[in-house]
């Protein structure tokens, strides 16, 4: 099965269209804004990464940012997000700082989890983003837990988890969505699926006939399948499943359709190896979530070639400006080993 042949590829620029004239222009703006902000601060790491001046592996976002930010931008700054390897979309939509990550791939104590965390472990709970992990499906467990311990303590906060689609291939999913459904807890569980587990397809991995979101329905979850590349499907979503489990309702899934431009892990995109054909890379970049998105907007006269060119100057000069911050950032010393240990 070629994977851009599943139902839900999405609909083009027609299905922006549908849904503008219920957003205020500015958030569309936004949105707009924090997306193209992913895909340059993403492509500016891709082209660096070959000067070995990061020392942190990275898993890109570019081509699944309308997920992080359509998702973030439902939640409060107060909710909790947890996420696998791929964190730097999420990060961003939660509102995280650049040059504390920037700082951190390149292994800085300016960096936002002091080095210790790198591009697959980043932390930060000034926005929120509390905890992430380079195990597949070892992040799940881990917010099912954060998202009891609020309900016991009583705190108005949503905990949103950001998988992939080789998570739902491991029992501490399937567990920690049963132990969820049971507790009530609120949390949203949100599978990014671009229909790869590193070099494997979906199709390989899991029966067609047996769609993620079908599976966390069988567990009783609210479950939706959606087109991770429109950010206004994913928004209504997300909203909607935030003001359900906020409501005492329970727990959410939502698969998000979605496809990485670039391989699994490193700046390149991946097509040589075979595993996947450029064909199918280009045909997915036909629904690129940032590029339908703008074609809309400035269909509707929302946003303009000058607005756009402004975005990228004010843009470009902020991932400048971050990236001589963290160059310029001290390396951690012996003295800071011990920091955060709390046993010998």
């Amino acid at each position: 099965m070629n994977v851009f042949q599943h139902p839900y590829k999405g609909k083009g620029k027609a299905g922006y269209l549908e849904k503008m004239d219920q957003y205020d222009p500015r958030f569309l703006l936004q949105l707009y804004h924090d997306v193209y902000r992913i895909r340059l601060i993403e492509e500016v790491i891709a082209d660096r990464y070959s000067q070995d001046e990061m020392k942190s592996p990275i898993h890109l976002a570019i081509g699944q940012e309308a997920v992080s930010v359509g998702t973030c931008a439902a939640l409060k700054k107060s909710d909790s997000v947890f996420c696998g390897h791929r964190t730097h979309g999420v990060y961003f939509g939660k509102g995280g700082d650049l040059k504390a990550m920037l700082a951190e791939l390149h292994c800085r104590i300016d960096g936002c989890c002091a080095s210790r965390g790198g591009s697959m472990h980043l932390i930060d709970k000034s926005v929120g983003m509390v905890g992430s992990s380079a195990i597949v499906a070892g992040i799940i467990p881990i917010a099912t837990g954060a998202a009891l311990a609020a309900q016991m303590a009583n705190e108005d906060r949503v905990t949103a988890v950001y998988i992939g689609d080789a998570a739902v291939e491991e029992g501490a999913c399937w567990e920690s969505l049963n132990f969820a459904k049971l507790k009530n807890l609120p949390i949203i569980y949100v599978c990014e699926n671009n229909y790869y587990s590193v070099c494997s397809p979906l199709e390989f991995r899991q029966h067609p006939d047996v769609p993620i979101y079908q599976k966390a329905k069988g567990f009783g979850l609210e479950s939706y399948s959606i087109d991770g590349n429109n950010i206004l499907e994913v928004f209504a979503t997300m909203q909607n499943a935030v003001a359900s489990v906020r409501a005492g309702k329970g727990p959410v899934f939502i698969e998000a359709h979605t496809y990485r431009y670039r391989g699994h892990h490193g700046p390149k995109e991946d097509s040589d190896p075979g595993y996947r054909t450029h064909d199918e890379f280009l045909e997915w970049k036909k629904v690129d979530p940032l590029h339908l998105f703008e074609a809309a907007l400035m269909e509707k006269g929302i946003l303009s070639l000058a607005q756009k060119e402004e975005m990228a100057k004010k843009i470009n000069l902020e991932i400048e400006e971050a990236f001589e911050f963290a160059l310029a950032s001290p390396f951690p010393q012996e003295s800071d080993l011990m920091t955060h240990v709390y046993s010998e």
